[in-house]
């Protein structure tokens, strides 16, 4: 396996900063701290550039709050200069990883979104009759950290590169509290062993990636699914013998137990026919058509109605609401939901008294 030498000028290169800011950007231009720090770009990231370059680059302390949707999480935000680091990593290194991810991983990949995940599993499952599907308890704040560092050492060879690497891993704030033991363990080692990855960052959605890549190869190639998708820790396998999906759970458990020291959800393994339907990604995905998650149709429309009550007290303009109606109406018009959108767009009103 190819390692990769004499990154670390490239992460810190001018060019990759500038096009860094511009990632970290996206969607938050006008938000306080993001446009504090366009008003002086060219200041920062040259400050910037030298704290990595002279490697006194300290990352800040992370915003922490809650998001319900679809369900709580505790999200953690990093402040926009270390950001603008993530992006600058990731711009360098997540190449050189996802060329030898498989095809049907998804999520914050190119042109691998809830979309394409959902056309895919479609297709698998007009050829198949059954479909296995569960995900990882507490993926997240499950992720080892000396486990993920020697994922990332496979094809990293560069010091520096790996110094900032180590420090944005070990700069984790404390995640949700995990106490799982695995095969070797002894007493203290879940409180000994560092774990846990803030939902928020950018690097933090590159490195799930990479830490279920070994799950991903060992499904593809050890077991010879042909029919296999995963979106972030949310796992889909299809074939025609029930009882083949069965053992595929019970080594996908093992390997994780082993290998990753992660468990699979105990309330979330199933395995039905796919004419019962597949909620993955959003949708409720049939062999011929798919449908919006129910929940996410409840949830937009307790949006709207909020968004109604803001613009009514000026608290929130047209132009975000605009933004806000066509993602959501994005996501729903891949589904069959003609009649849900009519009649949750046509009746919206917005004015101010």
């Amino acid at each position: 396996m190819k390692r990769h030498k004499q990154l670390f000028d490239e992460i810190c290169s001018f060019e990759n900063l500038v096009r860094a800011a511009r990632k970290a950007q996206r969607g938050k231009r006008f938000v306080a701290a993001t446009a504090l720090f366009n008003h002086q770009l060219e200041r920062e990231l040259l400050r910037l550039q030298d704290e990595l370059v002279t490697q006194t680059y300290r990352p800040g302390p992370y915003n922490e709050f809650y998001i319900n949707d679809p369900k709580r999480r505790l999200i953690r935000a990093a402040p926009y200069r270390d950001r603008v680091v993530h992006h600058a990593l990731c711009n360098v290194i997540e190449p050189i990883f996802d060329r030898t991810f498989i095809h049907d991983s998804y999520s914050c990949r190119a042109a691998k979104g809830t979309h394409a995940a959902a056309d895919r599993l479609q297709v698998f499952m007009q050829t198949n009759t059954h479909a296995l599907k569960c995900d990882i308890s507490k993926y997240f704040p499950s992720i080892d950290h000396q486990i993920l560092k020697e994922l990332l050492r496979r094809k990293i060879a560069c010091p520096r590169a790996l110094w900032l690497v180590d420090l944005i891993i070990d700069h984790s704030n404390p995640q949700e509290e995990v106490s799982a033991y695995f095969v070797g363990d002894h007493l203290f080692t879940p409180q000994e062993r560092r774990r846990g990855i803030p939902i928020g960052n950018q690097t933090s959605q590159f490195f799930s990636n990479v830490y279920l890549d070994a799950l991903d190869h060992f499904v593809k190639q050890s077991l010879g699914c042909r029919r296999y998708l995963r979106y972030v820790d949310d796992v889909v396998v299809l074939e025609k013998d029930k009882q083949r999906l069965w053992e595929i759970r019970d080594a996908c458990a093992d390997f994780l137990n082993r290998h990753l020291r992660l468990r699979l959800h105990p309330k979330k393994q199933w395995v039905f026919p796919v004419s019962e339907g597949v909620d993955f990604v959003g949708y409720r995905v049939w062999p011929t058509h798919s449908r919006l998650r129910r929940s996410s149709g409840v949830r937009f429309a307790r949006r709207l109605r909020w968004m109604q009550e803001q613009y009514g007290r000026s608290d929130i303009t047209l132009e975000k609401i605009g933004h806000r109606i066509a993602s959501w109406n994005g996501h729903a018009c891949h589904a069959d939901t003609y009649g849900l959108r009519s009649a949750l767009l046509e009746n919206a009103v917005f004015s101010r008294a």
